[in-house]
């Protein structure tokens, strides 16, 4: 090949090129790796130079870390106690501060100031136990750790003597200054002082809480009697804040007894305003020895205090024991402070109740017994309320147990009243003019008085209670409408066997007719159109005392006049002559006169009938009885009798009207009833004016067939 040839092939000029670069590439690495050793040899070297420096610096180190774990330990020894150095200068300016607040308090006169600092003051009882509080947890481990350096470097010479002396000297003031101080200023010191000061106050602000007038809430309607608020909001706040601060300074017992001693006062001063001095006799022996009005004027404002106690005082008291006492140990004290505070109170209200329920069981104590029931069963669900939960537990036993005795004496009352009725036990013979017995009026009023609305659902309810009790709840009891009928109903059948009983005793003929007429009368126009009569109906009142009444007025007639008019009968005079019949006729009046005077006298010493409508009817039938018999006798034998000399019909008819005038004026002066009785005939004849006419006709009607 030619050298122009070999110039222009571009293959074997690449070729060159890259031979070219690779003996430059070669060369480059040659002299790099000349250079390498040359590093590795300086690498060497310096690797040397650090081992070496290594070497020596190693022990500095050292001293340098324990250095700083010394510092470590010195600083959590020293910072502890450095802290419990400022609580103890906290709590000496909280002690500058509270004899500041102090000296505040005896000077400041303004209620509102005066709780204002107050509460600053306590603010700052609070502060400076929490300061104590503080320093008497902190101080131990903070001597403690103080202590366990400086043994520490006592034991391992960390530092110099010098600097180690110090901090013995510390450790050695600073325990001296807790172990003496600590003790000193919560037991002795102005905490102390403090918080008899806080103390004072408590018993002293609780005394200014006073109750309003309770005789002006006496005068208000039962509806109107509320609660009034004790004291300020700015009083109860101090009071709550005084008792969170004794509580937290180990006095919760005697702000306990601060609290209920003083409140109790308060209570039972409030109430003796009403002058109770009726509850000094409590027993049923003292109870049974006083005189009847006594009883019931005790009984009545037992009721009217024990509702102003339950409705005003303790419902005041129970709020304040919640706002102050509230907030302590999660609102477990307040309760049992409350009850008591209240529970003296109402023991000495329940032993007077509980007296009067064991007394005697006299007739006229049945109504203040339903009294006393229906306020308790009117307060009961408020009562509850009041003395809700477990601390009350035994004062609401207590009132339950009370309205059990009402029940039974109430009940046991009413049968008595029955069974004395019915084995006459009024201890008093029949009256002896035939008058309605005061036995009779005593019971009838006293029926018709249960009947009212006033008593009858309460004696309705205690029957029903009663016989709950006697067959068991699950028992179906009769309705209170059928008890109190059924009970009612005995005494009016105790009260008619008692009549009969009496009836029979009399010896006297016309007697036994005088006095049913007038006793069943009575009971009928005393009953009828009255809540006594709704209840037992005005079929049974005509069957058992309408019916007998005109039966024994009938007999009455009979018995009295009708043997008299008989003497006027015709008589067979054929067989006679006339001087004969002059005789016989003359016989007759003589024999009728003689008759007339002693029914007359009769009447007027021995019979009454005090009822007017009655005694007018009675008139009225006896004159149409005799005077037209007599005066028919007088016309149809007038030739034979000398008719002047003998008393005319118009003067017969006088002196029967002046009989049972007579008959009036003695009733009336023989007559004698309780107040109550009065009070009820002038009711019954306004009630009952227009039945009693069509009554009286009634009786006309019978009295004329009689006739």
């Amino acid at each position: 090949m030619s050298m122009d040839s070999k110039a222009n092939d571009p293959m074997l000029s690449k070729l060159e090129s890259v031979c070219s670069d690779l003996k430059s590439l070669l060369q480059t690495s040659v002299s790099m790796e000349t250079s390498l050793g040359k590093m590795d040899k300086k690498f060497d070297d310096i690797q040397e130079t650090l081992t070496m420096a290594s070497k020596r610096v190693a022990p500095l180190q050292s001293l340098s870390i324990a250095a700083k774990a010394l510092d470590t330990r010195i600083h959590r020894a020293v910072s502890p106690a450095l802290a419990l150095l400022d609580s103890f200068k906290h709590s000496e300016a909280l002690q500058g501060k509270l004899l500041e607040l102090s000296s505040k308090l005896s000077n400041c006169k303004s209620p509102k100031r005066r709780a204002k600092t107050l509460i600053k003051y306590v603010d700052c009882v609070d502060k400076l136990n929490l300061a104590i509080d503080s320093i008497s947890q902190e101080g131990e481990p903070a001597i403690q750790k103080l202590q366990e350096v400086v043994e520490f470097l006592s034991r391992t010479k960390a530092t110099d003597q010098y600097r180690a002396h110090r901090l013995r000297d510390t450790l050695v003031t600073l325990k001296a200054l807790y172990e003496s101080e600590v003790d000193a200023m919560r037991f002795d010191g102005l905490l102390d002082e403090a918080l008899l000061n806080l103390q004072d106050e408590y018993e002293s602000i609780l005394q200014q809480l006073r109750h309003r007038n309770l005789g002006e809430a006496a005068d208000d309607s039962p509806d109107e009697i509320v609660a009034s608020d004790l004291g300020s909001e700015a009083e109860v706040e101090v009071l709550r804040r005084i008792s969170q601060t004794l509580a937290a300074n180990d006095c919760l017992d005697i702000c306990i007894d601060i609290f209920v001693k003083v409140r109790y006062r308060r209570a039972a001063k409030a109430l003796m305003r009403l002058n109770p001095d009726y509850l000094r006799n409590y027993t049923p022996e003292e109870i049974d020895e006083m005189e009847w009005e006594s009883l019931e004027t005790s009984i009545t404002l037992w009721i009217l205090h024990f509702e102003l106690a339950v409705k005003t005082v303790f419902v005041s008291e129970k709020n304040l024991c919640n706002k102050v006492l509230g907030n302590i140990m999660d609102g477990v004290i307040w309760p049992e402070c409350f009850v008591k505070i209240a529970d003296k109170i109402m023991a000495v209200f329940f032993r007077f109740g509980e007296g009067v329920a064991r007394s005697n069981k006299e007739p006229q104590k049945l109504f203040k017994l339903l009294d006393m029931f229906d306020s308790l069963e009117k307060l009961k669900i408020e009562f509850a309320k009041i003395f809700e939960g477990e601390a009350g537990a035994d004062i609401c036993s207590r009132f339950r147990e009370l309205e059990k005795l009402l029940v039974h004496a109430s009940t046991k009352v009413f049968w008595e009243f029955g069974l004395k009725i019915e084995g006459n036990q009024d201890g008093l013979p029949p009256p002896r003019d035939g008058s309605v017995p005061k036995l009779v009026r005593y019971a009838i009023n006293y029926l018709k008085y249960l009947a009212t609305d006033a008593y009858s659902t309460s004696m309705a309810k205690v029957l029903r209670t009663e016989q709950i009790w006697k067959a068991g709840i699950l028992s179906k009891p009769e309705t209170e409408e059928n008890l109190l009928k059924d009970a009612i109903s005995n005494v009016m059948e105790a009260l008619q066997r008692n009549v009969e009983s009496k009836r029979s005793r009399y010896k006297d003929k016309v007697l036994p007719y005088v006095f049913a007429m007038n006793t069943y009368w009575y009971i009928y126009m005393r009953t009828r159109n009255t809540e006594l009569g709704k209840i037992l109906g005005e079929k049974y009142m005509k069957k058992n005392y309408k019916v007998v009444a005109e039966e024994s007025a009938y007999l009455y007639q009979k018995q009295a006049w009708g043997a008299l008019v008989r003497l006027l009968d015709k008589e067979e005079t054929g067989r006679l002559n006339k001087e004969g019949i002059g005789v016989l006729l003359r016989g007759k009046v003589e024999a009728f006169m003689k008759g007339f005077d002693e029914i007359s006298v009769r009447h007027r010493s021995s019979y009454s009938i005090p009822e007017v409508d009655l005694r007018g009817q009675i008139k009225e039938a006896t004159i149409n009885l005799v005077v037209p018999a007599y005066t028919e006798f007088l016309n149809t034998y007038s030739s034979v009798l000398q008719v002047k000399s003998y008393r005319s019909p118009e003067s017969i008819e006088e002196l029967l009207g002046q009989i049972f005038d007579s008959s009036d004026r003695t009733g009336d002066r023989k007559l004698a009833v309780s107040r109550r009785d009065l009070k009820d005939r002038s009711e019954g004849r306004n009630s009952v004016s227009v039945e009693r006419s069509r009554d009286m006709k009634d009786f006309r009607r019978i009295l004329s067939t009689t006739s």
